[in-house]
């Protein structure tokens, strides 16, 4: 593709990408010569006339992005706000950036309420979380599922109106995995919840596997797992191609159907995260800010303020009554992370353990479940700090409780 011819919406999300990303691009230049995308990789399911007689009759629109660092980064979500904006000049959009780095789709699940719905109503969803369900949490295909059936029915529930695409990013593990002709499982079990759903998709990952292959692309210039403007061009490409294309037809504004059943019967699609402050603190347990300055390990600003219930010495206990079918914590597990034993009605004690590969030389945000299986209904828990450790600790830093 001639340079010229760059669609202008993002010629001009590259002059803001190159002065105010967080991520390296000070020195970029816009790129040249972009590679044609393809329709293969670009899944249109259901209408989008929802959203465009929105945008189009109330002058007034709501678009929202939920994901990890690649939808919190100045990447392909500004880019698809400059073409919403350029698509619909006359439209006054407020838009929701909800993405928090190295979280994966069960945190999404368990936060859509606070991070999106609490704004109102969503028209436009974005949502991405292949590569940190694959790279961060490392999920089974059962994951996976709960936690993006649990997005996309909250979303649903909330605005049955809402259209929705989903986007699937890629990393160095799920590219090679496309280049064996086989499915990332990540990605794959996402599809599957879009399948049901009727939510469209844009399979970037394929596409640049794809451009790859075929020597129009290389892993360089597409940036790697956090892309460069270039790699997010692409899938801003991408997406401009399938709003683009879905919005040329006309049709009458609609509720989108539900399916009859979930994919699974347990997904986070009540999720939600419940305060520290309803759990009842034995002993060993505070709610604090913690002293960050004293602690080794490097921390991320958006967390250190946040008053977190805190225990370091083992045996330290608290019980929690809570209702529904799972009970997690969302928590930040730094190098002295230690491991929970977590007892539910009465139950026998089962370790879980806070600390994360990525911890060593990071105070990480990650969602632990405890079980996502219980039957519906009110619970009590009892958890306590092991006397066991992976780390050089046994501390637990919880920020909410997680429930569905």
């Amino acid at each position: 593709m001639n340079h010229s011819r760059f669609p202008c919406f993002l010629q001009a999300a590259f002059v803001c990408l190159i002065f105010s990303t967080p991520f390296g691009f000070l020195n970029a230049a816009p790129p040249q010569n972009l590679p044609a995308v393809s329709d293969q990789n670009i899944h249109l399911r259901g209408s989008y006339q929802n959203s465009k007689q929105k945008f189009e009759s109330t002058k007034t629109g709501h678009v929202a992005f939920l994901g990890g660092s690649i939808t919190e980064m100045n990447g392909y979500r500004p880019m698809v706000c400059e073409f919403l904006e350029k698509t619909f000049p006359e439209t006054k959009f407020t838009f929701t950036n909800a993405g928090i780095s190295s979280t994966c789709s069960n945190t999404g699940a368990f936060r859509t309420s606070r991070d999106v719905l609490s704004k109102g109503p969503v028209d436009l969803f974005f949502v991405e979380f292949a590569v940190n369900d694959d790279q961060d949490a490392g999920h089974s295909r059962e994951a996976a599922i709960r936690g993006m059936e649990g997005v996309i029915a909250q979303i649903r529930r909330h605005n049955p109106y809402a259209d929705i695409v989903m986007v699937h990013f890629v990393n160095p593990s799920m590219l090679e995995t496309i280049q064996q002709h086989k499915k990332p499982l990540s990605s794959s079990s996402h599809e599957q919840v879009a399948e049901h759903y009727q939510v469209s998709t844009i399979d970037l990952a394929s596409e640049v596997a794809r451009l790859i292959n075929a020597e129009q692309l290389t892993w360089k210039q597409y940036g790697g797992t956090h892309p460069a403007p270039f790699g997010n061009a692409i899938c801003a490409a991408m997406i401009d191609k399938l709003l683009t294309r879905a919005w040329k037809t006309s049709g009458p504004r609609e509720k989108h159907p539900a399916p009859d059943k979930p994919l699974d019967p347990y997904s986070f699609r009540n999720g939600r995260l419940i305060n520290v402050k309803q759990a009842t603190l034995n002993s060993g347990w505070e709610i604090k800010v913690p002293a960050w300055d004293s602690l080794p390990g490097s921390k991320r600003s958006r967390f250190t303020s946040i008053p977190m219930l805190c225990a370091d010495k083992p045996g330290s206990e608290l019980e929690l009554d809570f209702e529904g079918t799972a009970l997690g914590a969302f928590i930040v597990a730094g190098p002295d992370a230690g491991e929970l034993e977590v007892s539910i009605d009465g139950g026998p004690f089962e370790t879980h353990d806070l600390y994360h590969h990525y911890s060593k030389g990071l105070h990480y945000p990650r969602s632990v479940v405890f079980n996502s299986q219980l039957k519906p209904g009110k619970h009590h828990a009892k958890i306590r700090v092991s006397p066991k450790s992976s780390s050089k600790g046994h501390s637990a830093r919880i920020m909410y409780f997680a429930g569905n």
